[in-house]
């Protein structure tokens, strides 16, 4: 259960070479341990992993929480700069020499870029971040890169890899001067930005194609579009009518929304005493909290013992290969007396 959950919500390798080309795009120039500092800085949020030994509703509930905030950025660069400073005084115990001598105040400011660009990236997403906490826990999304994009990926990775590889070639030929490396990690975070740009251009287009549709003779009350894994020219989308939601996937380069696959509407099911009593329950709380499109379900367990609801969220719908199971549905099962006996985030556990 839990691993389903962190494989969809965790992707670090985006974070540490962003922070690694930082450091080769000029930092690194201005004092030592400047790459150490931003690597590990822009990864230092996600630590809150530790929140899943309490479970996946604990982790659902504290993931991307007070270390994903503005406040909490400050006290996350010190904790990143305590920990670099460990290293360099265990190095210097083994008499290891920097070529430049750490400045410490610089350190700093660079472990606090490194995390505030960390909430930014996780901003991106669709998941989502809370950076106004602890005085508001509203979720924000910008719903134009996907959790795990392939070309941002290719992009940082060649960024640092083929300047160095080039350099190494250019010695072997004895040319005057290497590639130091600068120019192809300037060229990755420019690419950052230039997808970004082009992502919420794409993403405009797609949500107002939604828009401008009627569904089965309704009006949408609002729609969303989601960036896809591998095709940045589709977007996971979802509609919300008076009655019911509609997703699919829209291609805004086309002009078309393409409902088909995605089977009949949604129909919004009926509120019973059994969703009330599991949406009171914990789990119930923080996944409607989380959630922009959630639809609660109830069904009867076997031998009527209870029942077992589930919450999903349609922004989820069509990441799993069948596009009908959803990675981060949330379950509650209840006796016959609606008590609570257990809730679990992931997939569905096996009947008992």
């Amino acid at each position: 259960m839990l691993g389903s959950l962190r494989g969809l919500i965790l992707e670090p390798v985006t974070h540490f070479l962003t922070g690694a080309c930082l450091s080769r795009a000029g930092l690194n120039r201005k004092t030592g341990l400047a790459t150490l500092t931003l690597v590990l800085a822009s990864e230092i949020p996600d630590l809150d992993i530790v929140t899943a030994l309490g479970g996946s509703v604990s982790y659902l509930k504290h993931h991307r929480g007070i270390t994903h905030t503005l406040l909490g950025a400050p006290f996350v660069a010190a904790g990143t700069l305590a920990l670099v400073y460990g290293i360099y005084r265990f190095l210097r115990s083994r008499g290891h020499q920097f070529k430049l001598p750490p400045n410490w105040r610089l350190l700093y400011l660079y472990a606090l870029l490194a995390a505030l660009l960390h909430i930014f990236l996780d901003f991106t997403n669709s998941y989502g971040v809370r950076p106004f906490g602890p005085f508001s826990w509203k979720w924000y999304s910008w719903d134009i890169i996907f959790i795990l994009d392939p070309i941002l990926l290719a992009v940082l990775v060649l960024g640092l890899i083929i300047p160095p590889l080039f350099g190494l070639i250019s010695d072997e030929i004895g040319a005057r001067k290497s590639v130091r490396g600068r120019g192809g990690a300037v060229f990755a975070l420019v690419f950052l930005l230039a997808l970004i740009y082009a992502r919420d251009f794409e993403h405009r287009r797609a949500v107002n194609i939604l828009k401008s549709l009627t569904y089965s003779g309704e009006e949408p009350l609002r729609a969303s579009a989601y960036p896809t894994l591998f095709n940045p020219f589709e977007w996971i989308s979802v509609v919300e009518t008076h009655d019911f939601f509609v997703s699919g996937i829209a291609n805004p380069r086309e002009g078309v929304f393409d409902a088909d696959d995605a089977g009949p509407p949604r129909y919004k099911p009926e509120e019973t005493a059994v969703t009330l009593a599991a949406k009171k329950s914990r789990l119930g709380r923080v996944y409607l909290d989380w959630a922009q499109y959630p639809v609660v379900e109830a069904d009867r367990l076997p031998d009527e013992k209870g029942y077992k609801v589930r919450f999903v969220d349609l922004r989820f719908n069509r990441i799993s290969p069948d596009h009908q199971s959803f990675p981060l549905a949330g379950y509650v099962i209840l006796d016959s007396k609606l008590n609570v006996v257990d809730m679990y985030v992931g997939g569905p556990k096996p009947e008992r």
